[in-house]
């Protein structure tokens, strides 16, 4: 792959790096030290010196252009693309029939009702904070817990925050750190108890179910289900937004989504779906309409952990936000319901 090939000719220029220009040593120092990085040998940190070099041209080239977004240097300006897109997303390819035996509760179509001009459930107390999924594949389990909490606090005004190693070790349709999906995970929590994060803390590999002996955050039988929303359909997925974070599924794997730090995201994604996000939110910035979309790659990456995508884009939506489908838990309980 290319970025095996960088790698390995990083490896091959380590001993070139004396005369390496005081800039890029002293930003990659800086990263190291935000970062907490530390490499097993020399050769192996003047190897991510160069793949750095690589990764901080880029961001200044793409910063120097008149875009609606900024790029920055992060945690992870020391990783090639391959190697990022390796670690850090994790969804699977949806099948053709995406429901199967899933409780599937109708589709959201967009039932022509006026639409808000901004939605923020950050604003409104129905998010928790940014989370980070570490060196494993585990987006799809970040993006259920996301719309499950989101659900869970409108319909009780209770914001508990949910256990996504409970998903990695003991949801059994999933493959844990290497990949899964939204729409399995919704099922998982319908059948069963779900724990609070306190409670079963997230380890970023899987290991034994636990669920026997945590605190039950949201309990069996309060997840009564989940819809998914028209695909490619910009009103239908801000209604559906309206009522609550929405699951959804990107392309991540691009060098501007890897170094995304502020503004709107547009024209640089693609659509071949690679990530599990949530999407929290949306509204206009400096004339450009965006949607608000939380990640799991903790609050050094993007704009404190989150990224704003362009929205209007036709079709699948930038970064194929619409065509995932979008999908979003139904959920009961202290009295209290969702109506969708």
């Amino acid at each position: 792959m290319a970025g095996s090939s960088l790698l390995k000719a990083s490896l091959l220029a380590a001993g070139a790096l004396a005369q390496e220009p005081t800039g890029y040593a002293d930003q990659f120092a800086d990263m190291m030290t935000k970062c907490a990085k530390v490499y097993d040998s020399d050769v192996e940190k003047a190897a991510r010196l160069e793949i750095f070099k690589v990764n901080a041209d880029f961001i200044q080239t793409t910063n120097a252009q008149n875009n609606s977004y900024k790029l920055g240097i992060n945690c992870f300006s020391d990783k090639t693309p391959d190697e990022f897109a390796l670690m850090h997303t994790g969804m699977n390819k949806k099948p053709d029939d995406v429901w199967g035996e899933l409780p599937y509760l109708g589709r959201h179509k967009y039932s022509g009702a006026p639409l808000d001009a901004s939605v923020d459930w950050v604003a409104k107390g129905a998010v928790t904070p940014v989370k980070n999924q570490g060196q494993c594949g585990s987006c799809w389990a970040f993006s259920t817990t996301g719309s499950l909490e989101g659900a869970w606090e409108i319909a009780t005004g209770k914001l508990v925050s949910i256990s996504e190693q409970q998903l990695v070790d003991c949801d059994k349709v999933d493959s844990a750190c290497q990949g899964g999906l939204m729409d399995n995970g919704f099922d998982y929590a319908q059948k069963n108890s779900m724990c609070t994060e306190e409670s079963y803390s997230y380890k970023g590999k899987k290991g034994k179910c636990q669920a026997k002996k945590c605190t039950v955050g949201i309990k069996k039988g309060d997840v009564t289900g989940h819809k998914d929303v028209d695909q490619d359909d910009m009103q239908a997925m801000m209604e559906a937004v309206s009522k609550g974070p929405v699951s959804i599924a990107i392309e991540a794997d691009k060098p501007t989504f890897q170094s995304y730090k502020s503004g709107v995201l547009s024209g640089t994604c693609g659509s071949k779906l690679d990530h599990g996000v949530l999407a929290v939110g949306y509204g206009t910035e400096d004339g450009k309409d965006y949607w608000l979309v939380k990640n799991s790659w903790g609050t050094q990456w993007g704009a404190e952990g989150y990224v704003k995508l362009l929205r209007g884009k036709p079709g699948k939506g930038e970064c194929g936000i619409l065509s995932g489908p979008p999908s979003y838990p139904i959920v009961s309980g202290a009295g209290a319901s969702i109506t969708v």
